[in-house]
């Protein structure tokens, strides 16, 4: 029994079976003499089973951030490093080994999360990925003295966690409300940023335990945030696009209407399945499609890119160097303690991110990057050239210290309100239903890949070039700018499937802010272009009713006709006959 149901009507058995049951004409063609006239009042989406959602599968950012907090602090503790350092210290490679294992481990889980996702369903996948993360736990608390066994620990755990950071993103686009969609789906981030304060402040509170107890109880603590999203995530309802998928449209609609905190009859629920349904009918003309197609897609390489890209971008910001030279930077002004350096930082990022959850609902994700991109480059500019020019060449200077605090903490407030926790919301809504999951498994694995690089050469190139470091992440903060600027669409306020249609029709991103969506029949989808013998090519009809056609990387949407505005596809209407209503137009569902 789940929050949204007060009878829970799914049949696990045939939801986690693999195959894909399309909905009956019945279930499709429910109409108002069905479902009683229309409800039209208001909705309320801040309610009880949305608060729970957020609350229950942002615990994988939780895991995340919470894991990425405690070895910081472990490598810093008397017991750890006597245990599985090398002569009570780490060097360089082992350090880096361990602490990069994790980052490898994710990439992997990021990747194979994919599959599984799409064929025994969003919530199936997020109990598998805390199971395997648990497993990875277990390993290294069992460690006596070999430090392989804690970094095997911390790869297998990895793949739970980097299943997470793919499943939690995308369980949240596909059922939150689309007005509230980027601060739900930026709440993964705050829970990250939660993760790693909670993490150091444990470690500041079992530093002075003698014996393994001082990294021990850190650990074991880890297991709660898991244990509670794995027992949760069976209170909540199964992703709404694919229980429709899935043939089970009640369920799906049972869904929409619990977000919305509205009947199930409510005019929000029946748009919102309306655009589910025409993306759903015109996949199943399109026959069989093979894996490559996340890449020879419409328009799919160009998304593909866009997210590994910014998820890249993400990682070049800077933020795990300002981490890494915390220690120093308050030694200069007289806080020595390391735990307490953490803290502090780990407080700062916590608190700003909360600005991210505002930001990206009123400024919109577009802005917010832009402007998050010069922003950070002006700051890590100003910290870079105080480091390298006035505290590299003298370790007292208090005044250089504090000039260089005060930028490390501004560039963090930039970096927590705008690319932190909105890179995760655009990827989310970046690719449609029949390639999410596994585009955003390709995205994700990028973040992990350039995790791992920061992570493993970072002590090596600032033994080289100290604070001039800076530079090279301020080029990539201004790269992002550009990149969100010429590239990125305004996803704020839009359906999945409207933001599937932005890109499809190349929407010009700096006029994607004002662009108008068409009706819900004649959205052009990713999903209703099929592979013919030539190429793909889109041809569409204008606001106007004019046809214009234009070539969009081998692909062509098919006209509206005249009447009605169904597509051709390849020759053949798309939308089966059986399925039409009697003056030849779709079954709407609750029109």
């Amino acid at each position: 029994m789940g929050l949204f149901s007060k009878k829970d009507k799914e049949d696990d058995a045939s939801f986690h079976s693999g195959t894909t049951t399309p909905p009956t004409t019945a279930q499709r063609t429910m109409d108002t003499t069905e479902k009683g006239m229309e409800d039209d009042g208001p909705t309320h989406i801040y309610n009880f089973k949305v608060i729970a959602m957020v609350l229950i599968v942002s615990l994988g950012g939780m895991i995340f951030g919470y894991d990425t907090g405690q070895i910081s602090g472990f490598l810093e503790m008397r017991d750890f490093l006597d245990r599985f350092g090398e002569n009570g210290a780490f060097s360089s490679s082992r350090e880096g080994t361990i602490v990069g294992l994790l980052s490898i481990g994710t990439l992997l889980g990021a990747i194979i999360a994919a599959p599984i996702a799409d064929r025994l369903g969003r919530r199936m996948c997020i109990l598998i990925g805390n199971i395997v993360f648990w497993i990875g736990m277990i390993v290294q608390m069992t460690s006596t003295h070999h430090w392989y066994q804690i970094a095997i620990g911390r790869w297998v755990a990895g793949l739970g966690v980097g299943a997470l950071s793919v499943l939690t993103p995308m369980y949240m686009s596909e059922t939150a409300p689309k007005n509230i969609r980027g601060s739900m789906v930026s709440c993964y981030q705050l829970f990250i940023t939660l993760g790693i304060l909670v993490a150091d402040a444990i470690n500041l509170g079992t530093k002075n335990i003698n014996g393994p107890a001082s990294w021990r109880i850190t650990m074991g603590i880890g297991f709660v945030w898991s244990v509670v999203m794995a027992t949760g995530i069976w209170l909540l309802p199964e992703s709404p696009r694919w229980v429709y998928r899935r043939g089970n449209v009640e369920k799906a609609r049972e869904t929409i209407a619990g977000v919305y905190g509205t009947s199930q009859n409510h005019s929000a629920v029946n748009r919102e399945l309306r655009e589910i349904k025409a993306k759903f009918d015109v996949e199943q003309q399109g026959g069989h499609h093979p894996w490559y197609e996340v890449f020879t897609g419409p328009r799919m390489t160009y998304r593909v890119l866009h997210g590994a890209g910014l998820q890249m971008l993400q990682q070049l910001t800077g933020a795990n160097f300002f981490f890494y030279y915390g220690t120093s930077i308050f030694d200069s002004v007289g806080i020595s303690d390391s735990f307490v350096t953490a803290t502090i930082l780990g407080a700062v990022n916590f608190v700003c991110t909360f600005g991210g959850l505002w930001v990206v609902e009123n400024v919109g994700r577009r802005k917010a990057l832009i402007f998050g991109g010069f922003w950070m480059f002006i700051m890590f500019m100003i910290f870079a050239s105080t480091g390298h020019f006035l505290l590299h060449e003298n370790k007292n200077t208090h005044t250089a210290g504090t000039v260089m605090i005060v930028f490390a903490c501004l560039f963090i407030a930039g970096y927590a309100t705008t690319w932190a926790p909105i890179v995760w919301c655009v990827v989310g809504e970046l690719y449609p239903t029949r390639y999410r999951a596994k585009a955003m498994g390709i995205a994700t694995a990028s973040n992990w890949i350039w995790n791992f690089l920061i992570a493993f050469f970072t002590s090596f190139i600032t033994a080289d070039i100290d604070y001039r470091y800076g530079y090279v992440f301020a080029a990539c903060n201004f790269a992002g700018a550009f990149v969100a600027y010429f590239f990125l669409c305004e996803h704020q306020g839009r359906t999945l499937e409207e933001i599937d249609t932005m890109y499809i029709l190349h929407v010009k991103p700096w006029k994607s802010s004002s662009w108008t969506p068409p009706e819900n029949e004649e959205l052009v989808t990713a999903d209703a272009l099929a592979l013919t013998s030539g190429a793909r090519g889109i041809k569409k009809a204008d606001a106007a009713g004019m046809e214009s056609e234009r070539r969009v990387e081998n692909m062509q949407v098919p006209p509206a006709t005249a009447t009605h505005g169904i597509h051709d596809v390849s020759g053949t209407d798309f939308v089966p006959e059986s399925t039409r209503a009697a003056d030849g137009r779709p079954p709407n569902i609750g029109e």
